[in-house]
This record gives C-alpha cells, structure tokens and sequence, in this order.
C-alpha cells in the first residue's frame, strides 16, 4: 500500500468551494473609484478599501514578502492571493504553449470506430422487435380524430365537393344573417345586429313622442354622450316630407369602427356561490356587550370639544375646547364640576394614569399645565401625594439640557383647585406650539409632540427627575412634509416608543435605542394611533378615509385595511378590557369593531364590525374629533366639533 500524499495546509488547500466576501454582483469595479469602500459583505456592510501607500512602499513590501514572486491581485476581493504550486505549474505549462493539465495526452492513438472493410453479414442477428408486428399509436389518434369528426358533421363521406367559392373569395353582408360558424370557425362570434326602429322613429310618431319646447331644449342643452337618443322626433304629412338625416354618414362609419375595432370573445362564465367568497363572521349579537346606543349628552362648551380624557377610576371625565376653556365631568350623572378658564384654546387634556396621584396635562398653545384637580374627584392622599412630589422638584438643581423647552414654576396659585381656577403646579414651556402629548403606564414619563420644532420635534419629560430628554439628537424632518410628527405612544408592556410620522409609524427601542421596524400603511397622510393593551397589534386611522391595522409579528405592511367612513378618519382607539376598538371620522360617524386577539400565534385577529354610531353633527366640514373608551365599562365617548360629548353604552 501507498502512503497518503502529504497535504501542504498552506499551498495544497482546496479553496474551490470557497465564498466571495464581496457582494457587489458583476459591475465594473471603476464605480467604486470614488468610494471608499469597494464593496458590500453579505451582511450589507461595506468593505473598505485597502491602504495601498507609493511605490516605495510596495517595493519595500515586496523585498520583506517572500511570497512575493508568487502573489497576483484580486481586484474583486481587493487583496494579494497567493498561488499554489499547482496554479504555478498550470501558468508556466500555458506560457509554453502546452496544455494546462499535465495529464492530458495530445498523441493517443487512433481508434478506428468505423472499419474500411465491408461486412457480408449483418450487424446484428436479433429478431424483429414485437413494435413493428403492432399497430401505431399515432395513426390510432388521427384515425379517432377523423371519426370524430364524421360524429359531429364537419366531415360528410361520400359528398362530392361543390364548386361554392371560399369565404375569402365572396361578399357577404354584415349587417345580414350571421355566417355559419362551421365555416368561418368554432369560436366566431356574429356581430351584434343594429335595434330595429321604434314608434318615435316614425315619420308619423304619435303625438306623446313630439317633444315641447322646453324638452327640446333640456336635450339640446345636454351632451351628444348624455343625450336619451341622437335625434328629436318629427311629425310630418307625408313620407315624401321626411328630409335626409345630415348624420347618416357619421352614424355609419362609427357603426363599422365598432364593427372591427371592437374585438368579441368568448367568456366563460364560473358559476360560483357568492356565499362561498364571503368569509364567515359571527352575528354582532353574539359579541355583545358593546356600545349600541346614546346614554348620556354632555353640553357645556361653546366651540368644538378637541380632546377629553378620563381618570384612572373611570369616575371623572376633563374636556379641552376651542373656547379656551376646560370642563371637569362627572361621567355618570353628565354633571359639570368646574370650568378652568385659560388665555388660550386648549389642544389636549391627558390624566395621569398612575392612581397614587392625582394630576392633569393641559396643553395650550406652547405651554403645558400640570393641574392638579379638585378634592371633589379626587382623593386627598392622592392631592397631597402629588403636591409633595412637584415642591420636591424645585428642590433638585437639575441644569437645563434642552432649550427647546423649560421647566416654569408659577409665580402665584391658589392653594387648591376651585370651579373656576385651577391650581397650576408647573408648566412646560416649548418654543412651538404643542399638538400632542401621552403619559406613560407608570405615570412618571410625559411625551410631548411639536410638529414645527423640526428636531426636537419628540421630548420625553420625567416627572420625578424634573428632566427633559430629546430621544432623537439627529433630525429625522427631512425637507418635504412627509415625515412631520403627528402622533407618538408608549407601549404598555415593552419599553418600546412608537412615532407616527405623514406617512409611516417607527417603531423604537428605548432599551437598545435602535429603530426595530417601521410600518407602511400606504397612505398620504397619518392622522391617529393606537397600541393594543396587549401590545402585538397597532392601529392607524388615515385622512384617507382608511384604518390600517398592523400585526407585529406577522409583517410591517397592514394585515387588514378598513374603510368604513365617507370622509377623514381622526381618531382611532381600543378598549381595555374587552375586544372592542373604535374609528372617528369627520362623516360624524363612529364605527364599532369587535377585534378579538388570540394568544395563539398561528390563528389570526378576529375583526368584525358591529355598530355605527350616528355621534355628532358635522360642522364646517369636521364631525367626530376624538374617541375613547370607558377604562372599565363596555362605554364609549366622542367628542366633536357641535361642542358636545357623548357617551354611548
């Protein structure tokens, strides 16, 4: 036995399988030129390119390298590959003019295949194969095919041929019988033949056909497209009174545009059960309970209602107006507590969702009030709690990071909240105007959203700490308009922070502070968001009349779109504690769904729509502001531009 050749790990190994580490694909390497990278790894990352110094530099690397002699460059992998001594003898072999492999023989002897000599025998003594003794297949076929067509008459034996000439040789008239189709083909389809006059069409019509004047000028005023027919009926003596007709011609050459530009097919009709397209959804009686009809009517203000806001116990209800004004409500009785006049109109009005204390945002113009509310709806541990919690915040010396916003303390306040004026613990005071603000879970961290503060468009505020922060340091507003900031949410779980731009949602890791995905809704403009309490499914309403609901864990494009409103949807919300979710729009309208979400992964949401609610009045041209659900009862309340708010049960 032969011992194994030994192996050179450095020159004997087999590279054959080997990847390229650059990606670029087949393009010239001269786009790279101006580049510092040469390429792209499989990780879409950038290979840089490599330092290749003067020409002293080579020369001194080439003196160092040994195998210098035996390298060549790789323009692709931008590096010095080494040859092996195989590839070395395969180059010297092709600069003799011999054949790159060594084994190969040029001088092998002729083996003659075909002999000059003539055999007298046969090749081969094998019997007749058994397919020459059976009849053909092929002919078996065509012998069918002309049996069948002896069945259906296209062949008659026997008929002696007729002297008729063939259909390209003769005239036949269009407007006559339709020609056989046997000759002209089995999928000939006649032309359509023209109507046959009616009575109006008479040169004697009776006289319920003439028109008056007064339709004569109703027909002449319409369109040639639009008109009931193309002439206006006459009566006259006698025939020989009938004038031409001044479209005859036109009327005509149209008829023969039709005629041949007009192609005619054959289409076979499916005959499907429509039932069987149409998914099965429940009874919305089955899925009760869900708000259904009007309970109680909140009236009070003087201007459109543009936002409200419930406590935590879902016992008391804080409205914001365009009448400057803030309206604090009993939600079961419908009775008003307080009015809180300010200077300004009021945008947004959100509660504090931690129970411990009691505290309300108030955003009016560029400024942001923290209130704290009346004893009378809400507890005194809970008062005096956040009172503590916001003299402790004069007491830090906390210096000042951002200038796109600040911390006020006010001069005077009265020392608790009254019907009439509100007891203002801090304001936040932004350099625009605020459009949106959201707490967190917890109850300690304050979004804020200022469209036209370009970056410092998003500011997450502590409350403990008395810090602002700007999550985003780059701009993310570029120079067209959409990707302005209209809504952001905290997630109720995750420590995940969504931002709603015009046309895209990001979705962000505070954790990591990495963008996780971005969902397309596919729309020109986004006007709401809504996060579900579990967290996996997010709701988008649209100024495009659409609700686009996302699956986070399926995909970042909408597992389902929604059009259910005539006009603007403004905003979109979910319950928390039962499977209800709800759109507004500016139709007036507010759309009930029951959206059942499945622990199981493999089974997917349930939406089904349940009711629409006739909810507010459209006043120059908005209806339903904005819409929330009753954070323990299967209620729903709106608010719209008629200044009232409703609740449905």
């Amino acid at each position: 036995k032969k011992p194994f050749p030994e192996i050179d790990p450095i020159y004997d190994a087999d590279d054959s399988d080997e990847e390229t580490t650059n990606t670029t694909g087949n393009v010239p390497k001269e786009w790279y030129d101006e580049f510092p990278h040469v390429g792209y790894s499989i990780d879409g990352k950038p290979i840089m390119r490599g330092e290749k110094g003067d020409q002293l530099d080579n020369f001194l690397s080439i003196m160092d390298d040994p195998n210098a002699w035996r390298s060549a460059y790789d323009s692709i992998e931008d590096k010095n590959v080494v040859l092996t001594k195989e590839e070395l003898a395969i180059i010297k072999r092709i600069q003799s003019g011999g054949f790159p492999d060594a084994e190969e023989d040029p001088y092998q002897p002729t083996v003659e295949w075909f002999s000059s000599q003539t055999m007298q025998t046969a090749l081969s003594a094998a019997p007749e194969p058994k397919r020459r003794f059976v009849p053909s297949k092929w002919e078996a076929q065509r012998i069918m095919h002309i049996v069948r067509a002896i069945r259906q008459g296209r062949i008659v034996p026997g008929k002696k041929p007729d002297n008729k000439p063939s259909l390209q040789d003769r005239m036949y008239d269009i407007w006559g019988d339709a020609i056989d189709p046997i000759e002209r083909g089995i999928m000939h389809i006649s032309a359509p033949k023209a109507s046959l006059p009616e009575h109006d069409e008479s040169y004697n019509p009776p006289q319920e056909y003439i028109p008056t004047e007064k339709e004569a000028a109703e027909w002449r005023a319409l369109d040639a497209p639009d008109r009931p027919r193309n002439f206006l009926p006459r009566k006259h003596d006698n025939l020989r009174s009938v004038p031409g007709y001044d479209r005859f011609i036109q009327e005509r050459f149209d008829r023969c545009l039709d005629l041949y530009l007009c192609p005619r097919i054959v289409k076979k009709k499916l005959n499907i059960d429509p039932d069987s397209l149409i998914p099965k959804l429940p009874n919305p009686r089955d899925l009760k309970p869900f708000p259904s009809q009007l309970a109680i009517t909140f009236k009070g203000h003087s201007a459109r209602v543009r936002h409200f806001s419930m406590d935590p116990s879902g016992q008391w209800l804080a409205s914001a107006s365009d009448d400057s004004s803030v309206k604090l409500w009993e939600i079961v009785s419908g009775r008003c507590v307080s009015t809180w006049k300010f200077d300004e109109p009021v945008s947004m009005v959100a509660w504090n969702p931690n129970k411990s204390v009691a505290l309300l945002a108030v955003s009016v113009k560029t400024d942001v009030h923290f209130v704290v509310p009346p004893l009378i709806a809400a507890p005194a541990e809970a008062i005096d709690a956040t009172e503590a919690l916001v003299a402790h915040l004069w007491t830090l010396q906390t210096p000042t990071t951002n200038a796109a916003c600040k911390w006020v303390k006010p001069a005077t306040a009265p020392a608790t909240s009254t019907p009439t004026k509100p007891r203002i613990l801090t304001t936040l005071s932004f350099t625009h105007n605020v459009t949106h603000l959201t707490w967190h879970r917890k109850g300690d961290y304050l979004a804020t959203v200022a469209a036209d503060a370009r970056s410092s468009a998003v500011l997450i505020h502590q409350l403990s700490k008395k810090q602002t922060q700007n999550p985003f340091s780059a701009s993310k507003r570029s120079a067209t308009s959409n990707t302005l900031v209209q809504r952001v949410v905290f997630h109720p779980s995750k420590p995940i922070f969504l931002v709603a731009t015009q046309r895209a949602v990001r979705v962000y890791n505070l954790g990591t502070q990495k963008l996780v995905t971005t969902l397309i809704p596919s729309t020109k403009w986004i006007s709401s968001l809504a996060v579900h309490p579990a967290g996996d499914n997010v709701l988008v309403g649209t100024y495009d009349k659409r609700v686009a609901w996302f699956d986070l864990d399926l995909s970042s494009k909408p597992y389902k779109q929604l059009r259910y409103h005539a006009k603007a949807v403004r905003d979109v919300a979910f319950a928390n504690r039962y499977p209800l979710f709800a759109s507004a729009a500016d139709d007036g309208n507010v759309n009930v769904f029951h959206g059942m979400v499945y622990a199981d992964l493999m089974m997917n949401p349930l939406i089904v729509p349940v009711k629409t609610l006739k909810a507010h009045d459209v006043v120059d041209g908005l209806g339903v502001l904005h819409v929330e659900f009753h954070p323990t009862q299967p209620w729903l309340l709106s608010s719209g531009a008629d200044g009232t708010l409703k609740l449905f049960s």
